[in-house]
């Protein structure tokens, strides 16, 4: 991954949701999932430690992709707010967010 960007993060499910969040992201809607390709995004996980909660994303952003604005577009915050009921977020709905930096690849 030369000149691509890898990110993670760590997100936190509440009890009871599991399956409603796998649902809402296996029915994302097109326009959003749009949206995160044309900003770079080429690869998008999240996995779920069941034990915990909680939720480890990862993106793998290409050459040249700027995620800078997405924040401030109206379908990133309908997502959001279509999102807080399962999850726990900022006053703006926003996912609360923990980086998780890079310590270690093959």
């Amino acid at each position: 991954m030369q000149n691509d960007q890898v990110l993670a993060f760590r997100m936190q499910l509440i009890k009871g949701n599991e399956a409603e969040y796998k649902k809402r992201h296996d029915e994302i809607w097109p326009e959003l999932a749009d949206l995160l390709k044309k900003a770079g995004i080429q690869e998008y996980y999240i996995f779920l430690d069941e034990v915990t909660l909680a939720l480890f994303a990862f993106q793998k952003l290409g050459a040249g992709a700027d995620t800078s604005g997405l924040a401030s577009l109206p379908i990133m915050k309908k997502w959001w707010d279509y999102m807080a009921d399962l999850m726990e977020v900022n006053p703006d709905n926003s996912p609360k967010v923990v980086a998780c930096p890079e310590i270690f690849r093959l």
